[in-house]
């Protein structure tokens, strides 16, 4: 379909109710089935990272690393995601720790949600600027617009690459660290102020401002607790011990960040999907910018759901951030029905053809559809 955002919107009023009465009926949808299945899915994720700690010290191995990974990835992109979007909130039996209101809040990110990502950050990156600004130049992360420089730099493809998998290797690091920062030090200090670019040496110097508190607020902590803290409690059993829990910690960091690179750089990038140079004109065309701006990967079944870090609902999400995942399974076929009857783009392929379509945007061989 060549036809434009805004060139589809006078055609799809009927759309436009059918998607309002579905939405009113998911909501109604919500009750303590789906707060049960987060805790359920909370304890997978908490079990794989116990699995791996126990069994850490018994020397490098690929299961250890990998049930960490997992452990690390699960509890960003299933629990912080939907959590801190809100979609339990609406659950009056839904404890603090599993709202908005107390998840990850002073203390509690030590155990709800220690990562390199700064939760305060993490809310006004992703929860405010990427939700309503998605597929604009003002998204922190269209990647298109974030990877010019290498698309624009002439290497020979296979640099071009090469350089993607060392950044997909880091990427938690190099880019969603130090950029939600950035962003939530912007959004603290009030309306007109500049984040810095991540290309300036002031974000990552431990002599600047900023670059201390991305030390202090979002490295030190992490690879204190997982890199050295908990390999450290492995000392009655000898160095050796030690050792191999640091290094299995370690694989585990590389492995989480190829896993979520994958499952989440992948969500809003092809040559079948649309970025936009302006922003919309009406709250009909923001919605609709979410179908054609996003993609689904295969979907259902709770541990398929659970591998893809429920990333592949991405277009019921954006639709509506603030649901549960199991609304989000409800909503899924019967949002691509929707889509389907009224003539409106519903990308739904597997992983690997996103992640080969993602790729040749980022190195500058496919453009966007705009």
């Amino acid at each position: 379909m060549n036809a434009t955002p805004d060139q589809l919107r006078p055609d799809l009023d009927e759309f436009f109710e059918e998607l309002a009465a579905l939405e009113a009926e998911l909501r109604a949808s919500l009750g303590p089935e789906d707060l049960a299945h987060l805790r359920r899915i909370e304890r997978w994720g908490r079990a794989c990272t116990a699995a791996g700690w126990a069994t850490a010290w018994m020397g490098p191995n690929p299961a250890s690393a990998a049930l960490l990974a997992l452990g690390r990835t699960a509890r960003w992109t299933t629990v912080a995601h939907h959590v801190s979007h809100g979609g339990y909130d609406r659950l009056p039996q839904a404890p603090d720790r599993l709202t908005r209101r107390g998840f990850a809040r002073g203390w509690r990110r030590l155990v709800d949600w220690l990562d390199v990502i700064p939760p305060e950050g993490w809310h006004a990156e992703h929860n405010q600027l990427h939700h309503a600004r998605l597929g604009e130049h003002a998204d922190p992360d269209l990647v298109e617009k974030n990877l010019d420089w290498l698309r624009a730099s002439g290497l020979p493809l296979p640099a071009r690459y090469a350089l993607v998998g060392v950044m997909a290797s880091l990427w938690k690091w190099i880019y969603y660290a130090p950029n939600t920062l950035q962003e939530g030090l912007a959004a603290a200090a009030g309306p007109g102020a500049e984040r810095r670019p991540l290309l300036d040496p002031a974000v990552w110097s431990p002599t600047s401002p900023d670059g201390r508190a991305l030390w202090r607020r979002c490295f030190l902590p992490y690879a204190a607790v997982n890199f050295a803290a908990l390999p450290a409690l492995f000392a009655p059993l000898g160095p050796g011990a030690v050792a191999s829990a640091a290094t299995n910690s370690l694989l585990a960091e590389l492995i989480t960040n190829l896993h979520t690179f994958v499952i989440i750089t992948t969500n809003h990038v092809g040559d079948d999907v649309w970025a936009f140079d302006t922003p919309p004109d009406s709250r009909e065309a923001f919605v609709l910018r979410q179908i054609l701006g996003s993609v689904n990967y295969r979907t259902g079944g709770d541990l398929n759901d659970f591998l893809h870090g429920w990333l592949n609902y991405q277009i019921e999400h954006h639709v509506w951030p603030d649901m549960s995942m199991l609304q989000y399974r409800r909503a899924q076929p019967r949002l691509q029905a929707l889509c389907a009857r009224h003539g409106v783009p519903y990308v739904q392929e597997g992983i690997g053809t996103r992640l080969r379509k993602t790729l040749r945007v980022m190195v500058g061989t496919a453009d966007m559809r705009r």
